[in-house]
């Protein structure tokens, strides 16, 4: 018996569409009540200046550089004296200051601690990465949730890479959460960034890396960036690098760690942003880490130094107790980052 092509045809069409409903009804109940979006109606416009700090060729650089990695360790800040970058316009912002090698050891890597990357993804095959992605998602047009730009594998690697050969992130001993919401071409559409994150809150994350920027204020991403923040957990993002002090989103959100990066001689980066609503400043300059295929590379801008951020805010869930007895270490984390307040 034959069959025709429009059949055929027909049965591929409704086949795809019980699939795209499924996808969609998944979708839908993943997203608590409280927050459930029925107003996302993003224009292009809208999605196009939500960019990964990556994806202008010249606000971060790579470089082909021998494999040497030194985490430097600064002193322990005191009760009574933090360092501070001078910003221009006379904004002061702290510097994040700390024993990595001893904090490190005090809180056992970060074992049992959970960093949600929300990038380009991750190669978790990664020699240095091997078993450390316990969970992960795919919210773009790209084929996996694998890593084709390099920059989301970058940023896991500053926070959890443990190889002594290669790189030893800053917390090697914590899990990873890969969600992918920006495609192989570092493009993020907000829509993928407010899921991204409600997943990451429903997966156990304790700490949420957000490398992007936006000039785009979102009333939805908002909401999602403050129901992590009620469910305990701490959100880290990039400041921006665009030398302004101008507000960057997510990072000008309330219930936000604003990062922005530091040079050699902790001096405000190129092309790093600064302003009072920056919460914290941190190495961001030439930063070695894991690249994807086994490879290893130099870049810089704010989003390496929040991931630098988010390695020590891992270490910290492992060392600091919850004084307000409200269950939650987010806000014993967050003041112990931003006022230096806290000691080994």
């Amino acid at each position: 018996m034959k069959v025709s092509y429009a059949f055929i045809l027909g049965a591929i069409l409704l086949a795809i569409s019980v699939v795209t409903f499924i996808q969609g009804l998944y979708t839908s109940l993943s997203i608590p009540d409280q927050i459930y979006y029925t107003d996302l109606k993003h224009t292009a416009n809208q999605v196009a200046r939500a960019d990964f700090c990556s994806t202008i060729a010249s606000r971060e650089k790579e470089q082909d550089i021998d494999p040497e990695f030194i985490i430097a360790n600064k002193p322990i800040p005191s009760d009574d004296f933090i360092k501070s970058v001078e910003f221009p316009n006379s904004y002061p912002c702290p510097i994040l200051e700390n024993d990595v090698f001893k904090l490190k050891q005090l809180a056992n890597g970060g074992a049992g601690v959970t960093v949600a990357v929300l990038d380009t993804g991750i190669d978790k095959n990664h020699n240095d990465l091997t078993g450390k992605v316990v969970r992960e998602i795919n919210l773009t047009n790209s084929v996996t949730a694998r890593d084709g730009n390099g920059h989301g594998t970058h940023v896991a690697g500053i926070i959890a890479a443990d190889n002594t050969n290669g790189v030893l992130g800053i917390a090697p001993g914590i899990h990873l959460l890969n969600v992918k919401v920006a495609n192989d071409q570092g493009r993020c559409e907000l829509l993928a960034l407010e899921h991204g994150i409600i997943w990451a809150v429903q997966e156990g994350a304790n700490v949420i890396n957000l490398s992007i920027e936006s000039v785009e204020y979102s009333d939805n991403l908002e909401k999602a960036i403050n129901y992590a923040w009620e469910n305990g957990i701490l959100i880290i993002a990039a400041a921006g690098n665009n030398r302004a002090n101008s507000p960057v989103y997510p990072a000008y959100y309330e219930n936000t760690i604003a990062v922005t990066a530091l040079d050699k001689v902790d001096s405000l980066a190129p092309l790093a942003n600064y302003g009072d609503w920056v919460d914290v400043a941190a190495s961001g300059c030439e930063v070695y880490s894991t690249l994807p295929g086994n490879n290893y590379g130099y870049k810089t801008g704010t989003s390496f130094a929040t991931a630098y951020v988010s390695g020590v805010a891992a270490l910290l869930y492992n060392v600091i107790a919850d004084e307000n007895g409200n269950i939650c270490l987010n806000d014993e984390v967050r003041k112990a980052i931003e006022t230096g307040n806290y000691r080994l």
